[in-house]
This record gives structure tokens, C-alpha cells and sequence, in this order.
């Protein structure tokens, strides 16, 4: 029996819209968009459901969690077809989305086992202890990318520390993104009332974030949206954990073994076509391996295929939309017009856009000064480490840093010297883990608040509790 059921959508008031496949541009579903006005009618549902979820024991709980990580792998089929059709996906990365998502709601089941405060000293004769208790009703607003795992990440371990979560997917993915993540919970025995799916647009991301029953907001996405999303969550006091874009370095020493490090480096940035926020958007090379370096990424580019990932057997799929490509598309056209050279891709057929490598880039280079959010590899040499490290630090943004060397001493010695959220040494930027911290700093984003325990400090508040056997008494 198919774990969606169009029929079980909720009611809605923001218009009609459709999901589309982005190879072939055909329709894939039907479904309404929501309004402002149906983010406050399900915050305030989700704020009066949250109280009775909140006192449910631990155990069942993590229960509900446990069930929900094994549904997502007993329809790994029919969630794998929509996050490939809808997604754009090649079957791998569909693959990684199922598994990811279901310990995504494994390890958030252990979350609600979780020591959830400490005894405190006092001066006083009493008790004094702080405790974690939930944060309320969160708002989750997830991406296109990555849909099943960027909403399963927030949505999981906020549901197991007795939160309810309002989850705004993003409507080009808010089947495998968003209706799926419900259909999952309702499945695995979650009360009703507790998780609401609105997909919607920029009005109902705004109604979210300002509603007064919403008490913190988790926002993966843009940094220019995430911007106006800690913005708007200030005004009305509340926390927000904003894990947003990069233009992540990927360094590669004069010492590193090219044959070992060109898968890596493909990767890195053509991975998904290149739209994850980890993706390596600077390639950092020695100028001793410069030339050669060039030389075989660009070949590695030329010798993958590109195509519809349901029907063909390729390596990379279309990207997500028409405004996705032509960006992507205009970046490296104004690169190359700014002196940079086309060593691999730099074309498309419809949403499909070839792995690109761009040579003898520098500063005036758009794809290389700004995220591209697309397969797209632009390679800069270097002669010192200093040089090194300040191109690497040179941006707005610090998320991921790659360093591909023999000498792993030296590695993390210079990455000291680099700000990111994310290290890894012998291997490329894209890497994640539902046990592992992630979040990055500057314009990426609000520090590390999803994964582990850091999801304690996302989803909790801390509340100070004294007692005292009998009344205190005051000098008044």
C-alpha cells in the first residue's frame, strides 16, 4: 500500500499549484499552497496539541521516532521515485536521502532518552536544578535541494524532545519534502495535531516566522532569505537557527596525490549539480599541480553524463528550475567575459547543464566571488600557504573548508587559520551526518544547531528550578 495518499492533504487557501518534474517538464501531483491565514490556524492547533505530546512519556516518543525511521526505509521505493522525479536526484543521492533521513529519526529517538538537566549548587537551603523543556511550537522552513533530510533534521529531533513542529517546504519540492515527512508521522502513530505541512511561498514564510505561537524558527536556505528570516524572528523575539549558503574553499597542497583527489574534487562541486550549500564553489591549487590539476577535472567533467535520472543511467540530473539555470548560466558567462577560460561544460540542453570547470580565475570572476548553486568548478592557483589561506578566507561565508595533503599535521595547522563550521581533511566539503554538529559561521549561518546533541540547545529551553522545604523568609 503507497505511503502517499493524495487524498490526505490537508486543506489549504493559497492557491493551486502543481509539482513538476524539472527533466521533463511534465506535471507530477496537484496540491494547494498555503496562506497566512493557515499558518495561524495550524501554529495555534500545533500550540494547544504541544502540551498533551509534551507530558507523553520519553518512551513513547522516541517510539513514534523509531517507527518513523523504519517506514522511511520500508518505502524507500515510492520516497526514492519522488525525490528523484521531483528533485531532480540521480538514484544515489535518493538513496543517501532515504538513509540519512531515517537515522535522521533514529538518532532523535535516542534524543528523548537524553539527560535533560543538571543539580545545581546553592547558598540557600533548597534544591535549585535546571531542566530542558520544550521550546513550544517550531517553525521549520526547509529547502529544494535536499528536501526529505532538510526537513526530517528539524522536524525529527523537535518532535522527540515533545515540540510541534509547522514545516514549510518548499513548493517545488513539498511532496517528497513536505507531504511525505507527514504522511510518514501520521503512519507511524504520531497524535494528531502535532506536525502541520504548509508548502507556500514568501507570505506564509513571514506569517511563520511571525506567528505568536511559534517560539523558534529553523531556516535552511539563501542567505539573502535568511537574512530577512533573523530579521523578522528578532522583531518579534524569538530564536532563530539560520544554516545558510557557502562558497566553500576545497585546498589542494603541493604535496596531495592528484589520483587520489580528483574524484574528491569532482565531487565536491557536481554533486546533485552542484546545488548543496556545502558544495566546493573554490578550487584552491598549488601551482605546482595547477596545470595538470585543471587538466584532469575538466576531463572528469567531459566524461560524466547528464540527463533524466528516472529513465537514464547518468551522473548528474536537471537542475530544479528554468531561474536556477539561468543563473547558474549567467554567472559563467560573465566570468569568461571577465577573462576567466572555459576548460570543461559551460552549456545546457533544456534544465540539464553540463559539469563546469573555469580556469585562471580571480576576484573579477562572478562564479568564483559568488555561490553558484550549480555544477560549477572554478580553480585558482596559489604559491605559499599564506597566499593560501587568505584566498580561503577572502568571502562572506564560512561554512566548509576542504585540504587535500599528505601531511595531516600541517592540514590542521593552516585550517586554524581558516574560519568554517566544517573541517575535513582528505576529502571534499560535502559531507554530513545526523550524529555530527552542523552549521556554519558568518553569512553560512547561525553556528552549529543541527545534529547530536546540538539539537538540545535548538529545541529546548533551559528552565531554573529551585525548591525549598519550607516557605522562604525576608527581611520585609
Amino acid at each position: 500500500m503507497p505511503l502517499l495518499d493524495p487524498a490526505h492533504r490537508p486543506t489549504l487557501h493559497g492557491g493551486e499549484t502543481t509539482a513538476v518534474e524539472p527533466a521533463t517538464g511534465e506535471p507530477l501531483a496537484s496540491f494547494t499552497l498555503a496562506a497566512p491565514a493557515d499558518v495561524e490556524s495550524a501554529a495555534a492547533e500545533a500550540a494547544a496539541a504541544q502540551r498533551s505530546w509534551a507530558r507523553t512519556p520519553y518512551t513513547e516518543r522516541a517510539a513514534v521516532l523509531r517507527r518513523a525511521g523504519d517506514l522511511i526505509t520500508e518505502h524507500a521505493a515510492e520516497l526514492s521515485e519522488w525525490i528523484i522525479r521531483e528533485a531532480g536526484s540521480v538514484p544515489g543521492k535518493a538513496g543517501f536521502e532515504i538513509r540519512t533521513a531515517a537515522e535522521e529519526c533514529y538518532e532523535a529517538a535516542a534524543l528523548a532518552h537524553h539527560p535533560l538537566g543538571q543539580v545545581l549548587p546553592s547558598a540557600a537551603p533548597r534544591l535549585s536544578y535546571a531542566t530542558r523543556v520544550p521550546a513550544g511550537v517550531v517553525g521549520v522552513i526547509a529547502p529544494f535541494n535536499v528536501p526529505l533530510v532538510l526537513a526530517m533534521r528539524s522536524v525529527a529531533p523537535a518532535l522527540a524532545l515533545g515540540n510541534a513542529v509547522v514545516l514549510k517546504p518548499d513548493p517545488r519540492t513539498a511532496v517528497c519534502g513536505g507531504h511525505a515527512v507527514a504522511a510518514v508521522f501520521a503512519a507511524a502513530g504520531l497524535p494528531e495535531g502535532l506536525l502541520h505541512v504548509l508548502p507556500g511561498g514568501a507570505e506564509a514564510g513571514q506569517a511563520l516566522v511571525g506567528d505568536r505561537h511559534v517560539r523558534v524558527i529553523s531556516f535552511t536556505g539563501s542567505t539573502n532569505a535568511g537574512r530577512n528570516v533573523g530579521a523578522l524572528a528578532a522583531r518579534h523575539l524569538k530564536r532563530a537557527h539560520l544554516e545558510l549558503g557557502g562558497n566553500s574553499a576545497f585546498l589542494v597542497l603541493e604535496d596531495a596525490d592528484l589520483d587520489a583527489a580528483m574524484s574528491a574534487a569532482a565531487w565536491a562541486s557536481f554533486f546533485h549539480q552542484g546545488q548543496i550549500c556545502m558544495s566546493s564553489g573554490r578550487h584552491l591549487v598549488h601551482a605546482s599541480l595547477y596545470d595538470e590539476y585543471v587538466e584532469r577535472l575538466a576531463a572528469k567533467a567531459d566524461s560524466l553524463a547528464v540527463g533524466d535520472p528516472y529513465r537514464e543511467d547518468v551522473q548528474l540530473g536537471p537542475v530544479i528550475d528554468r531561474g536556477q539555470r539561468d543563473r547558474i548560466h549567467g554567472l559563467v558567462e560573465a566570468s569568461t567575459a571577465a577573462g576567466a577560460r572555459l576548460a570543461a561544460g559551460g552549456s545546457h540542453r533544456e534544465l540539464f547543464y553540463r559539469p563546469t570547470v573555469l580556469a585562471d580565475v580571480d576576484d573579477r570572476s562572478p562564479a568564483y566571488a559568488e555561490e553558484v548553486f550549480g555544477p560549477v568548478a572554478p580553480v585558482r592557483k596559489f604559491h605559499t600557504t599564506d597566499e593560501a589561506v587568505a584566498l580561503a578566507n577572502d568571502t562572506a561565508y564560512g561554512l566548509a573548508l576542504g585540504v587535500v595533503t599528505r601531511d595531516t599535521a600541517r592540514a590542521l595547522e593552516l585550517a586554524e587559520r581558516i574560519p568554517t563550521g566544517l573541517l575535513h581533511i582528505n576529502d571534499q566539503t560535502v559531507n554530513d551526518e545526523p550524529v555530527a554538529p552542523m552549521g556554519g559561521l558568518a553569512a553560512s549561518g547561525t553556528g552549529a544547531h543541527f545534529g547530536g546533541t546540538a539539537n538540545l540547545d535548538a529545541f529546548t529551553e533551559t528552565r531554573w528550578t529551585t525548591v525549598r522545604a519550607t516557605p522562604a523568609g525576608y527581611p520585609l
